[in-house]
């Protein structure tokens, strides 16, 4: 497809200046989570958004953690909700610029987040003021939420304000003793209120510019085992804790290994790993509690809860009471995966859209990182692409992050052309 008179002339509203500006902006605005610090973020998004014309909502989460909602106005038909997150991971070490400083060098903005992802956000407000003077059926929204690195409890509120008004329900917790926090939520029907809302989602995460059709989800799984302290010096007077999680952890591991068996076709396999183990006070105590941390990557259609019952049943196999020992598990965070089919119109013309933006040719993709889209198409129904500027592998969560201004510009254009050929 190449452009129409039309388009390009809306593509040549894009101010590349003013593009360079924004990002700059957000990524001298900290909102480093943990703790959650996105207030001089959103301070900046919506400054800025304002001063574009638009218009702004914001919506509290927690104290000082809002997410926000700028729409450009369009006609009563579905809209499209470009998706994107405010914090960013903290700083950490080996910085030889400003983190905060959003420096402009050799055509590149430095700083935390400026792939990950403000520079994305940015892209999308600036597409946005390019649609102004444009008729669209329906409206463009951004919807820049809270807490994507952690636990999600942003991109949960943004769904749940959207159940309150009926489009869709949330089950209780799982069954059994099993505790499962994070959002449930599931549509009403094929055709839920989300889908009539939104034609599609881009989520403006960093890709490449390459577009991606399909991503893992992610959970965390929290394993605590209770024992009984005693004297080192006569260990079997007590039920050692830590016996009973190398036990859990010998078992994850075989999970992990029979998962590689049913790898997905642009996913790979799901995947366990166990990242974080604490236990015990003292090496001549026999540990009474300890507490392990387990990552689980999710494919297209696995249901956390049952991932939940899964773990639940293997270590019940391992019959740890006979030891003296009991085990409780949680779920304390799940962000659900996603794929949609390449033949789907979201897909088709967003990809048209990246190519005639400049894009260069690449083939339609998986991600193996996890993102807030998969509860978009899991809650809301809605079909869901991520396409956004910079590099997740080689830029996102390290030191010395940055964007390139081609990046920039080209999402900011394919954007816009997707915002015009499904909504025009």
């Amino acid at each position: 497809m190449s452009l129409t008179p039309a388009e390009q002339k809306v593509l040549d509203r894009i101010d590349a200046d003013l593009l360079v500006r924004i990002t700059q902006d957000l990524v001298r605005a900290p909102g480093q989570n943990p703790p959650g610090e996105e207030a001089a973020t959103v301070a900046a998004l919506t400054a800025a958004a304002r001063d574009l014309g638009l218009e702004v909502r914001t919506s509290p989460v927690e104290p000082g953690r809002d997410n926000v909602s700028i729409t450009l106005a369009g006609g009563n038909n579905p809209g499209l909700l470009l998706l994107g997150h405010t914090d960013v991971v903290p700083v950490g070490d080996g910085w030889t610029v400003h983190p905060y400083g959003g420096l402009l060098r050799d055509g590149r903005v430095y700083g935390r987040g400026a792939t990950d992802m403000k520079g994305g956000l940015a892209a999308a407000l600036v597409a946005m003021a390019a649609l102004r003077e444009t008729t669209l059926t329906g409206p463009v929204e951004l919807a820049a939420v809270v807490d994507e690195e952690e636990t999600g409890k942003g991109i949960r509120a943004y769904i749940e304000q959207r159940g309150s008004a009926g489009q869709i329900e949330t089950p209780g917790s799982a069954a059994g003793g099993i505790e499962q926090q994070g959002s449930g939520a599931r549509p009403l029907d094929g055709n839920s209120s989300g889908a009539r809302q939104y034609v599609g989602c881009i989520t403006a995460e960093p890709t490449d510019l390459q577009t991606i059709v399909a991503a893992r989800g992610d959970s965390y799984l929290q394993v605590s085992v209770h024992g009984r302290a005693s004297h080192a010096g006569n260990p079997d007077g007590g039920a050692n804790a830590i016996y009973g999680a190398a036990a859990i952890v010998a078992e994850i591991e075989k999970l992990h290994v029979e998962l590689a068996a049913a790898p997905h076709p642009l996913l790979g396999p799901a995947t366990w790993s166990v990242g974080q183990i604490n236990g015990g006070t003292g090496g001549s105590i026999v540990p009474a509690d300890c507490v392990l941390v387990a990552d689980r990557r999710l494919l297209p259609g696995e249901v956390p809860a049952e991932v939940l019952a899964d773990l639940d049943r293997r270590v019940a196999a391992l019959h740890l009471e006979d030891r003296g020992l009991t085990v409780e598990l949680a779920m304390p965070m799940e962000m659900p995966a996603f794929e949609t089919p390449e033949d789907a119109d979201l897909v088709r013309i967003t990809e048209a859209a990246r190519t005639d933006a400049g894009g260069q040719p690449m083939p339609l993709a998986g991600w193996t990182a996890a993102c807030d889209g998969g509860y978009i198409a899991r809650d809301l129904g809605v079909p869901v692409v991520v396409l956004g500027p910079g590099s997740v592998t080689t830029q996102a969560h390290r030191a010395d992050e940055s964007v390139p201004l081609t990046d920039l510009l080209t999402a900011a254009r394919a954007y816009t052309l997707a915002a015009l050929r499904l909504l025009t």
